[in-house]
């Protein structure tokens, strides 16, 4: 390998302060290239994550920002695009030294790369300026077996890959008038599968709509924005939350869920605001609302669309500006929580009927996530059913289901959903008893189907 030369930086980049953020799960990879950067009197902040990126980010602008080329939370190419859409001045450099040709070269970018590649020229990834890998020159531990996309920096010539063995060919590859920046030719972590790479893990299903929950979750999920999640009773919503707040900079804080339907409407707003002593029949001692228990977290408000609209008008208060006050105190208290919305109904025409206040519907909806009924992702089932039985499994011997019964599930509308799946699953391997294969006679639905 020739040797790199080391960048000459205006005088006046030279002088200034200059932060770098390394986001990577690989903490090898982030302490070597940590290290690099210091001596090169940068100040130096890391990431685990995508989301703790983003996090970081707002908090204190950096002057660049490093990806490694695979994060643990998030799809590395939306982040990157949502993330230039929101920082255009940050110098964003992933691990294969690509970069947005849209994006400007700012005046650190070849001192980025030369740090970058000192800090992989002994990682164990192979470069296209290595010699080839074969048998005497045995491929490193994150080479994959089979065969897989190769990334390059934009028009950058790729080494070819060989099906027969996993690693580069021999061919040497045919070189361009674009400047020598190194070529990573990098492949999956040990376990990645394409799908799961697409979709979450809480979101059974590979149908396009349940990828598409599983991007909108990841598109939001590093922000504090407000999420309205749309969808018929039993098809996840609540899931959907949970992996919001796991995803976020929250996910370390309180996440709080209240049905808003399940609590009668004089007790609701005690509630979700709390009480003082005395302020209300019963009430023998204050008690903290579910809000400001979620301080710091995320609070769901399942079945929004349920509400009151005299509370609506307390609720969109707090929205706006992060106060509430207890019933029966005259203080308010300060409340930092992400707010996530749930409900069955459509809200957009409940707010012309003025079952709901549309002034707290725009507050809700600044992010809508619709979950989809079974019916809409049908081909799905057969992963369902094996999730739902490996799941159950847990607490007694796993059972399976036989084609036919399978061939009797298919066939159903499902118009509980995902939930009435699992209570289907749930009682036929209670009717079979011992018996670790659920047949047609244990799948009963409740009632006579056609």
């Amino acid at each position: 390998m020739q040797p790199v030369p080391v960048p000459v930086l205006p005088s006046s980049a030279r002088i200034r302060s200059r932060t770098a953020l390394v986001a990577s799960a690989d903490g090898n990879f982030r302490q070597r290239l940590s290290e690099i950067l210091t001596g090169l009197r940068w100040q130096v902040r890391e990431a685990e994550g995508g989301a703790q990126a983003w996090a970081e980010t707002e908090a204190a602008l950096p002057e660049a920002i490093i990806v490694d080329s695979w994060l643990p939370d998030l799809n590395l190419a939306e982040f990157i695009k949502d993330f230039r859409g929101c920082f255009p001045q940050v110098d964003l450099v992933t691990a294969g030294g690509s970069s947005a040709q849209e994006s400007p070269r700012g005046p650190y970018r070849q001192e980025l790369l030369y740090a970058l590649r000192c800090s992989q020229d002994t990682d164990t990834v192979a470069w296209n300026t290595a010699p080839a890998l074969n048998k005497s020159n045995p491929a490193p531990a994150r080479m994959h077996t089979k065969p897989w996309p190769v990334l390059a920096h934009p028009g950058a010539a790729q080494a070819p890959y060989s099906p027969r063995d996993g690693v580069a060919s021999s061919k040497p590859a045919q070189r361009n008038s674009s400047p020598a920046v190194p070529i990573l030719l990098e492949l999956p972590r040990p376990g990645d599968e394409p799908a799961s790479i697409e979709r979450l893990p809480e979101m059974i299903g590979n149908a396009a709509c349940m990828l598409e929950v599983s991007r909108r979750i990841r598109l939001v999920a590093p922000r504090s924005t407000p999420v309205l999640i749309e969808g018929p009773t039993g098809s996840g919503k609540e899931l959907v939350a949970e992996a919001l707040h796991r995803l976020s900079p929250r996910s370390r804080k309180p996440f709080v869920a209240i049905n808003c339907a399940a609590i009668p409407e004089a007790l609701l707003e005690a509630e979700l605001f709390g009480h003082t002593r005395g302020a209300f029949t019963g009430a023998v001692q204050g008690r903290i609302g579910r809000i400001e228990a979620a301080d710091g977290g995320t609070l769901l408000l399942d079945e929004i669309g349920e509400m009151p609209l005299a509370l609506q008008t307390k609720l969109l208060r707090f929205v706006e500006c992060g106060e509430l006050q207890r019933v029966g105190d005259n203080e308010t208290v300060k409340v930092d929580v992400r707010i996530v919305a749930a409900t069955h109904q459509a809200l957009a025409q409940l707010t012309q009927s003025g079952g709901f206040r549309a002034d707290l519907y725009y507050r809700l909806a600044v992010f809508l996530i619709r979950t989809p009924s079974l019916a809409e992702h049908a081909q799905d089932l057969p992963l369902l059913v094996d999730h739902i039985m490996q799941r159950m499994g847990r607490e007694a011997p796993v059972k399976r289901v036989d084609p036919r019964a399978m061939a009797k599930l298919a066939v159903h509308d499902w118009p509980g959903n995902v939930r009435e799946l699992e209570h289907v699953l749930e009682r036929a391997a209670i009717l079979a008893g011992d018996e670790t294969v659920l047949t047609t006679r244990e799948i009963d639905f409740g009632f006579s189907v056609n």
